[in-house]
């Protein structure tokens, strides 16, 4: 609701038309902010988010290490199962770097490698690595060799990965060559860089803690769970097309291994909001301050362009949705929402801040009752957290007790109520409620990821969930649900 697509010239809408797939970005208006590549890297949430087998470094407590362990032998991903681990004592190995690099330097001193691997299919229908390239930051190979599997092939998967069996025969490689190789390459100083490099690593039977994931890194234009294609990336940031063997001859690893070494490079070059909505899309905060000043109300603000907006939430706004707005008040209950509402809408009485006659446009969240039924983001994390997860599709989430929902909702509608009565006349008032329940939805999209993660590793009769067309149908209804809102309008 607070962002809007960027108005384009009729020039720029004819181009459009004529190009097929991603639109090439338009960066006119970007203003560029140069910034170090360790900006970029995938936090542990990011990784675990996103399925990648963490490194050990990234655990530093006994208990969890040897939570980890278990989780690990659980899913055979051990060294007892071939796996192995870089050579990283922890997270701050390369932290003395920070200090001797050259100030302004995009790698920050780090090592920077981009990868790509191609799959086959093997006996048993599992994925084994067939290929694997390296590049460096400067766009040369590094490695690019390809790997006999362990098992036999069963599907070569000529037409996505390139490789048939003549170029395989003389091959001799094995897996455990190549993590012998990579564990001389990584240390703590490297960065590896790749699009969803979770199933590179997996097919390596590798971690390294130190990723930049640039199908993380570009987020997809509806949000996760969804992910761009590097293809779409390529096509859309970098103006090129890439992968053009798909469905025949199968993909360059060394050609994706590159896009995304530039992807992540435009990023250093251009800022971390490059790539993200905030590059189609501008804040309702930004086109009001470029709207001219006209009336009576704006000339209590002058020295200020445009008009202006405010935005009032709980917690911190100024580093989230309200970054370009005119004002922003964070508060840590509803009535303080309240008294921003009527603080923004009339402005400061000497007008110190905010000017006489307040802002243009105001944005408010009223959330008491959003944490009260566990709506909330981080109450949501406790309803799907492994320990407790619910396997019961039609189990109803916990709600309070029926008082003292009552109560929070007469609270809410008291809030409405009284910003409804302190605004000044032929103002628009705008109330409504956002999303619907999303808990069934969180637990069962949980349900489904656990599924999909012991699917790869155990039997049927041994999985902790089951996921059929019964439960896929139940997340399509709790999809529905969380969708469903309310909204109201009126004029003062």
């Amino acid at each position: 609701m607070l962002n809007s697509q960027i108005p384009k010239s009729q020039e720029q809408k004819a181009a459009e038309k004529a190009i097929k797939g991603a639109k090439p970005m338009n960066d006119q208006r970007w203003e560029s902010k140069r910034t170090p590549i360790t900006t970029f890297l995938s936090s542990k949430d990011e990784l675990r988010e996103n399925d990648y087998v963490m490194h050990p470094a990234w655990f530093v407590t006994e208990p969890e290490k040897e939570a980890e362990m278990r989780r690990r032998l659980d899913a055979g991903q051990t060294a007892d199962s071939g796996w192995v681990d870089s050579r990283i004592p922890g997270l701050g190995a390369g932290d003395h770097l920070n200090a001797s690099c050259q100030k302004g330097s995009l790698t920050a001193g780090r090592t920077v490698l981009a990868m790509d691997c191609e799959m086959c299919t093997v006996e048993g229908d599992d994925a084994a690595l067939t290929r694997i390239s390296l590049v460096g930051w400067d766009g040369e190979v590094v490695m690019d060799g390809l790997v006999k599997p362990d098992k036999p092939i069963i599907d070569y998967l000529t037409r996505f990965s390139g490789i048939t069996p003549e170029k395989m025969n003389p091959v001799t490689t094995s897996l455990a060559d190549i993590q012998n190789r990579l564990l001389d390459i990584f240390t703590p100083e490297t960065i590896l860089v790749g699009h969803s490099l979770n199933s590179d690593l997996e097919a390596l039977k590798l971690t390294h803690p130190f990723i930049i994931d640039t199908s993380i890194l570009y987020p997809h234009p509806r949000g996760p769970p969804l992910k761009s294609s590097l293809k779409w990336l390529a096509q859309k940031y970098l103006g090129r097309e890439i992968q053009k063997g798909h469905g025949s001859l199968g993909h360059d690893s060394i050609e994706d291994s590159r896009a995304c070494l530039d992807l992540v490079k435009k990023k250093c070059e251009k800022g971390p909001e490059w790539g993200s909505v905030a590059t189609t899309t501008e804040t309702i905060f930004k086109r009001l301050s470029r709207t001219p000043k006209k009336g009576p109300r704006d000339a209590a603000a002058p020295g200020r362009p445009g008009k202006l907006g405010a935005i009032i939430d709980h917690g911190a706004p100024e580093k989230n949705f309200g970054q370009m707005a005119s004002f922003s008040i964070g508060c840590k209950t509803d009535g303080e929402v309240v008294d921003g509402i009527k603080r923004a809408v009339t402005g400061d009485p000497d007008g110190a801040e905010i000017p006489g006659g307040g802002v243009d446009f105001t944005w408010a969240r009223l959330r008491d009752l959003e944490f009260a039924r566990r709506w909330s983001n981080n109450h949501r994390y406790d309803l799907i957290r492994m320990d407790n997860l619910t396997t019961q599709i039609n189990e109803e989430p916990t709600e309070p007790s029926a008082s003292a929902l009552a109560a929070q909702v007469a609270a809410t509608v008291n809030c409405i109520q009284q910003v409804h009565e302190s605004l000044p006349p032929c103002t628009l008032l705008i109330v409504y409620s956002g999303t619907g329940d999303p808990r069934d939805l969180a637990r069962l999209q949980q349900m489904q990821k656990t599924f999909k993660q012991e699917y790869k590793t155990k039997k049927w009769d041994q999985l902790s969930v089951k996921w059929t067309d019964t439960e896929e149908q139940a997340l399509k209804r709790a999809c529905k649900k969380a969708r469903e809102g309310l909204g109201f309008v009126t004029i003062t």
